[in-house]
């Protein structure tokens, strides 16, 4: 890639944004055995919240479906070796360093093979802090080189946010209800830890802080961290009665000195492994029952420091149906109305703002171009009488921006997606939608377009919906940041 190439990504002119109506619960809290390593996608890395009087800082893992809030403690950011960039010969981007020089750069814009980290205030409301803001500060970095946070405006000029080689702490002022993105930029390979802090003052004067919260990037490859070692679950029978005990061996190749463990089950109906409370040696014993038939079971070996070591297969338990009664006996009938139940299809209202990356020109430079992700749709279904189920999608009205431009949503096209479902549900994805161009057919979600459905016979349980979206403008579109809303709408 040229410098002139690089200096143009890193540019912006104009910025989108889609909101989702729905209602669901907030992402989950991860428990503290979910230290993970984010390579790909995604994240908040700075997620301001406030609850029970006191401010923190979080992490809105969104690398994972559905989303969840994790502690900074619990994650690594990896900035991975193809972020890997020359500094252009271009004298507004000195500060990367001298030209030619080697920097490794998370991209303000979104990149499908790197991290894209940023920060956020969307759980925040109005009316509590003084002048509706907190301030966001990186107050130390400890690392082998430099660290600098910038954006670009839309003539290509880097405006920096934070910066590490000219003395900390560097701070901005956030507003509540901001999602934002910058390039994040490293001079050097090696492991680096970022001390963020966010303060604000309530509207009753008192000071709130969070004091410096320690954030972990390690930029190129991880470093061994444990021994290499993979694991395996023997004693599964290929099938078992009810009653029957079932005993689980987690097993070592080679052997090691580790012996801490945790058991995981998935059974019918969810999308997730949950964790075994209790379970934290070599075997795992229980009671099989007809309820457990079918359940799916993972062993995570951990090392001292309780990162997963290896992780097994999962294994699946078949339980058999009780043999036939013999003897006097009763037979009981159970009845369930196939009308009953309800379909709901909803958003998290804690993250249904997608804030599309800052639009460029296309090759042709005849284009407005920007690609996002649809914030995740949950579609549960619980009649019994499985008619099956759509869920469509439309912008029914302008993008619009605080200027009183606008531009026609018939310009966002999407790619919809299935990302979860429970066993059998038979979800299936809906066609992509093209922008509108003139001279092609197409019109975009300005008019009503198919999500995912679930044919009739099927469709019980809860499902995951997402979707690529493609904004393309033409280029006398105005500068400015637009928004519209997105309907859904399930039958």
């Amino acid at each position: 890639m040229n410098n002139r190439t690089r200096a143009r990504t890193f540019g912006s002119a104009l910025a989108g944004a889609v909101l989702l109506a729905g209602v669901v619960l907030a992402p989950p809290a991860a428990s503290a055995q979910d230290r993970v390593v984010l390579t790909k996608g995604h994240t908040d890395a700075v997620d301001v919240h406030y609850a029970d009087g006191e401010l923190s800082l979080k992490v809105h893992d969104d690398t994972v479906s559905p989303a969840v809030i994790r502690d900074p403690a619990d994650v690594t950011f990896q900035v991975l070796p193809q972020a890997a960039i020359e500094v252009p010969a271009d004298p507004r981007y000195s500060f990367l360093g001298a030209v030619g020089a080697t920097v490794w750069v998370l991209p303000q814009t979104q990149d499908p093979d790197l991290l894209w980290p940023g920060w956020n205030t969307t759980t925040l409301n109005s009316g509590v802090f003084t002048g509706d803001k907190v301030k966001l500060s990186l107050v130390g970095v400890d690392g082998p080189g430099n660290v600098t946070l910038f954006g670009v405006n839309a003539f290509g000029d880097p405006l920096i946010r934070f910066r590490s080689d000219d003395g900390l702490p560097d701070a901005i002022d956030v507003p509540v209800h901001t999602h934002a993105h910058a390039s994040w930029a490293f001079s050097a390979e090696g492991s680096y830890t970022l001390k963020f802090q966010a303060d604000a003052t309530l509207t009753n004067g008192t000071a709130l802080t969070t004091g410096p919260v320690d954030y972990t990037f390690v930029v190129g490859e991880l470093p061994a961290t444990g021994p290499d070692v993979s694991l395996s679950i023997s004693g599964m029978a290929d099938e078992y009665q009810p009653g029957d005990t079932v005993t689980l061996n987690a097993v070592q190749s080679p052997q090691t000195e580790l012996d801490h463990y945790h058991w995981f089950s998935r059974c019918q109906g969810a999308d997730d492994f949950a964790v075994v409370p209790g379970e934290a040696g070599a075997s795992y014993s229980f009671t099989a029952t007809r309820e457990l038939n079918a359940c799916e079971y993972v062993a995570k070996l951990y090392d001292d420091d309780h990162n997963v070591v290896a992780a097994s297969e999962p294994v699946s338990l078949w339980v058999a149906f009780p043999p036939d009664p013999v003897g006097p006996s009763q037979t009981i009938t159970a009845t369930i109305d196939e009308s009953q139940g309800a379909l709901v299809v909803s958003v998290n209202p804690d993250d249904r703002s997608v804030v599309l990356p800052p639009a460029q020109l296309s090759t042709g430079g005849d284009r407005w171009e920007s690609n996002g992700e649809l914030r995740p749709v949950t579609v549960t279904d619980t009649r019994a009488g499985q008619p099956g189920w759509s869920v469509s999608g439309q912008i029914p009205g302008d993008f619009t921006s605080s200027g009183g431009q606008s531009f026609s949503s018939s310009f966002l096209g999407w790619t919809p997606q299935v990302t979860s479902q429970g066993t059998g549900q038979g979800a299936v994805a809906g066609p992509p939608v093209a922008p509108y161009l003139v001279g092609t057919p197409g019109t975009g979600l300005a008019t009503s377009n198919l999500l995912a459905s679930a044919p009739n016979g099927a469709g019980r349980g809860t499902a995951q919906l997402s979707a690529g979206l493609a904004l393309s403008l033409p280029t006398e579109t105005a500068a400015g940041t637009y928004t519209a809303t997105l309907t859904l709408t399930a039958i």
